[in-house]
C-alpha cells in the first residue's frame, strides 16, 4: 500500500518510514502540516501516519479538513497528549486510531496492518482469488497449497491486485498505490512486474489468475 508519513521530527520519520518499507508500503514523507495536508489532498494515499503537533497546521486540522472533503483513507495520529480527553478528541475529529509517544515500532506497524484489514480494503488477513492466497502479516503466498517466492515489490502488487478481485486496474492507478512519490516508475515498468508475476503464480499451474485488459490494465480473477 502506499502510505503518508507526516512527523516534524525526523529522526522519528525516518524510523517509522523504514519500518513501514520493510513490510513492503511504498511510504512519502513530510515534515510540515501544510506540506503534509497538500500531499494528502492530491495524492490516492491508503493510510495516513499524522503527528498531531506540526508546524503550519496540526494534525488534528489535518484530519479536519481531510474528512469535510470526503477523504476516508485510515488516519493513525501519533501524538505526546496521551490523556483520555487528549484521546477522545483525537478519534472525534475523525483519527481511526491513536498512539501515544513513546511507542514501540512492531506496535505501531500492527496497528497500521489492522488499520488496512479494515474495509474497505480488506476483512481479514488472509487474502483469497481462487486457489491463491496472499497472507498479510506472514507476507507468504501460496497456489494450491505451494508457497511461491516473491520480491518485495511483486508481493505489494499483487497485494494490491489481490485487495480488488475482478477490478480492472490500471498502470497509472498500480504506480499511484504500490510506489512511493519520489520513484522513477513508468507504465513499461509495470508490465515487466505483472509478467514476473504471471511466471510465477500462473505459469507453473494450469489456470490462469491474472488477466490483461487490453487499453485498460489489468485484474486479478478466477476466470475471464
Amino acid at each position: 500500500m502506499r502510505l503518508l508519513v507526516v512527523e516534524d521530527e525526523r529522526k522519528i520519520a525516518r524510523v517509522i518510514a523504514a519500518a513501514l518499507r520493510s513490510e513492503g508500503h511504498a511510504v512519502d514523507m513530510v515534515h510540515d502540516g501544510e506540506e503534509g495536508l497538500a500531499m494528502a489532498e492530491t495524492e490516492p494515499y491508503d493510510l495516513l501516519v499524522l503527528d498531531r503537533m506540526l508546524p503550519g497546521k496540526s494534525g488534528t486540522d489535518i484530519i479536519t479538513s481531510l474528512r469535510q472533503a470526503n477523504k476516508t483513507m485510515p488516519i493513525l495520529l501519533l501524538t505526546a497528549l496521551g490523556t483520555t480527553e487528549d484521546k477522545a478528541f483525537g478519534l472525534d475529529v475523525g483519527a481511526d486510531d491513536y498512539l501515544v509517544k513513546p511507542f514501540a515500532i512492531d506496535e505501531l506497524t500492527a496497528r497500521v496492518r489492522a488499520l488496512l484489514r479494515r474495509p474497505p480494503l480488506a476483512h481479514d488477513d488472509e487474502l483469497t482469488v481462487a486457489d491463491l492466497t496472499l497472507n498479510q502479516t506472514q507476507r507468504t503466498v501460496k497456489r494450491s497449497g505451494k508457497t511461491i517466492e516473491l520480491t518485495a515489490k511483486e508481493f505489494a502488487l499483487l497485494e494490491y491486485l489481490m485487495r480488488h478481485p475482478g477490478q480492472t486496474l490500471s498502470k497509472e492507478t498500480l504506480i499511484a498505490h504500490v510506489w512511493d512519490f519520489d520513484a522513477d516508475i513508468l507504465p513499461n515498468n509495470v508490465e515487466a512486474y505483472i509478467k514476473q508475476l504471471r511466471k510465477k503464480i500462473d505459469k507453473p499451474f494450469r489456470r490462469p489468475l491474472i488477466h490483461t485488459v487490453r487499453g485498460f490494465g489489468y485484474k486479478v480473477e478466477a476466470g475471464a
